[in-house]
Order: C-alpha cells, then sequence, then structure tokens
C-alpha cells in the first residue's frame, strides 16, 4: 500500500522527473481501485506499482492516493495526473495515427519544385494528386533550371519537375513524359506556311531567347551550336509569356516548349515554324537527391507524376510532325 504520509514527500522535482508509466501506474490504481488490481491488469507486481507511485509522490511533494470505502481513491493532486496522463493517452493515440498516414503516404507534406516552362501543367498535376491523397500538403516554387537546382540541392524541395537531369549531382529522376520544341513565329511572318525552311535561313533571324541558365537558353544554344553558329539576339526575356507577346508583336522569333503555346496557336496568335530537324525531342523529368531519405508521401507524388504526368500535359497544337533528334546533350 503507497504511504500518503505528507512528513515522507520531498518537494523538490516537479514534473520533470515523472514517466509515463508512473502515470498509467496511477490511472490504472485509479481504475482498479487496489495495487493487486492495477497489477493484474497492467501484468506486473503489486510491489512494481508501489514503487513507482511512491516516487511519483516524491517527485510532485502531493499526495496522490488516499484510502477510501472503495479501496484507493485519488486526491485532488492525483486526480490532476489522471487526467493529464488520459488527455497524453489521446495524444499517443491521435499521434500514432498520424504517423501510420505518414507510412502510408496518406498524409504529409512535400514541395515541389518547377522549371518556369512547367508552370503551364505542373499546377494541374499537383491538383489532381490532392484529389487522390486529399491529406498531403503540396507546396511548389517556380524558377529557372538553375534555381530549382539549387533549392533541391539544399533540400528546400524534395522533388522538381524539369526537362534536362541535372549534371555533378547524383540524383534520380524518371520521365513522364515527351517535351518538344519547337520555333514560333507571329502569324503574319514571311516564313509562315513554308515548308522544311532550312536552318541556314533561320538562323538569319532575330531571336528572343530566356536568360542564362534556364533550360530554353541552354536549348537554343545548343541548338546554333551544333551548327557551328551564334544566335542573333533581340532580346533577352525572364519570361515565357513575355517572350510570345513579343514574338507577336514581330519583334523577332522564338525557341519555346510547345507546351507554353497550346494556347496561342490554337488561336492563331502565334504560329510553329516548319523548320528542318526541328521539333527538338526531350522528356519531362521527375528528380530528387538520391542520398534524401523519401517519405511515403513524397513517394507517392512520385509514383503519381510518373505514371499520371503524362496525361496531364497540355495538348500542343498544329506543331510539325517532323522528328528529325539533335544531341542528347541539348
Amino acid at each position: 500500500m503507497v504511504c500518503c504520509d505528507q512528513k515522507n514527500i520531498s518537494y523538490a522535482s516537479g514534473m520533470r522527473n515523472v514517466t509515463l508509466k508512473q502515470l498509467r501506474f496511477l490511472s490504472e490504481t485509479v481504475r482498479a481501485g487496489s495495487l493487486a488490481g492495477a497489477a493484474a491488469q497492467l501484468h506486473v507486481t503489486a510491489p512494481a506499482i508501489a514503487q513507482q507511485l511512491r516516487l511519483l509522490q516524491r517527485s510532485l511533494g502531493l499526495a496522490l492516493l488516499e484510502r477510501g470505502p472503495g479501496g484507493q481513491q485519488p486526491t485532488e493532486a492525483g486526480r490532476l495526473l489522471v487526467e493529464t496522463c488520459s488527455r497524453v493517452e489521446a495524444e499517443l493515440a491521435a499521434c500514432d495515427d498520424a504517423l501510420g498516414s505518414l507510412r502510408s503516404g496518406h498524409s504529409g507534406r512535400v514541395t515541389v519544385g518547377a522549371v518556369s516552362t512547367a508552370k503551364y501543367f505542373a499546377p494541374h498535376v499537383l491538383a489532381s494528386f490532392q484529389r487522390s491523397h486529399p491529406n498531403v500538403k503540396v507546396a511548389i516554387s517556380i524558377g529557372n533550371r538553375d534555381e530549382v537546382l539549387a533549392r533541391l540541392e539544399s533540400y528546400d524541395i524534395d522533388l522538381a519537375i524539369m526537362g534536362r537531369p541535372p549534371e555533378g549531382l547524383e540524383t534520380e529522376q524518371e520521365v513522364f513524359g515527351e517535351h518538344t520544341y519547337v520555333i514560333v513565329a507571329a502569324p503574319d511572318h514571311p516564313l509562315v506556311g513554308q515548308l522544311q525552311i532550312p536552318f541556314d535561313q533561320i538562323a538569319t533571324e532575330t531571336f528572343l531567347v530566356r536568360e542564362p541558365g534556364s533550360g530554353t537558353r541552354l536549348h537554343l544554344e545548343a541548338l546554333f551550336a551544333a551548327d557551328d553558329r551564334q544566335p542573333s539576339v533581340g532580346l533577352e526575356i525572364a519570361s515565357n509569356e513575355t517572350i510570345k507577346q513579343a514574338v507577336m508583336a514581330g519583334l523577332g522569333i522564338a525557341l519555346i516548349s510547345s507546351h507554353t503555346i497550346a494556347a496561342e496557336v490554337s488561336d492563331e496568335r502565334l504560329a510553329v515554324l516548319d523548320v528542318r530537324g526541328l521539333p527538338i525531342r526531350r522528356h519531362w523529368l521527375v528528380v530528387r537527391i538520391a542520398r534524401r531519405a523519401i517519405t511515403a508521401s513524397t513517394q507517392a507524388l512520385w509514383d503519381f507524376v510518373v505514371d499520371e504526368g503524362a496525361a496531364l500535359l497540355p495538348t500542343p497544337q498544329a506543331t510539325t510532325s517532323h522528328t528529325t533528334l539533335h544531341a542528347d546533350g541539348v
């Protein structure tokens, strides 16, 4: 039987030495009305429970049990601890459920980085994923290729969506869809409607280009380098939207992802030029750092993008069907 003599209680320690085991022993003793009853339920000995309750009382400096008509009864302090134990058990049960959801991928948080060209479809992919995984919170950040790679390497994002595999960074990657690049012009451009335009002729045109570090700029530079040329750059613009507007205004032509121009081509505000050797055919990739542990929710999004991403890509309109490939390094 637990000693409740106030003279034998120390007042020094407070709650910092209290253990969950002690709270559970106290709660079961109150429920059962005796140490023996609690011991039978918890499959330990009554002396073991008595010892832990003495330590608990000594830590708190308060009597927790008193003799009553029905056996051991909680004091006011005892009732407070029993209630606290109930709340702790409820929080632990909720935590266990949440951890189970994390293990299954049904909840959690995933951060995704997407190159700016992917902003035309990446939000739709993530929205579709969230409809099937409503308890997974997804955040997305958009940037050029260099910015997305920096965020991936610094663990600011869990996954990246991009069109070219990173170099010098150990990653895992999966292809989830085709990504083509075409050259566009204003609908009234003299080259619109011509078939199999020689690259020599295209190379004399003024190009509107993305900023250094963007995937589109790298594709353009590689395209010209393969022919031992340099593009004639009219404007350098850090936005696909602005490039499209500038092309419509007749300021030049541009190499651009076909996934960014579907609406404008369909509405005949832009025209795809039938250039010999184009389109450049590449792929969309989902990428992650190989050494980084992957959570179940991140794995669930990865699998969704790989399995469903292609079906959610924009459908390019009126692009040339010529399929000559450029070097894989583009």
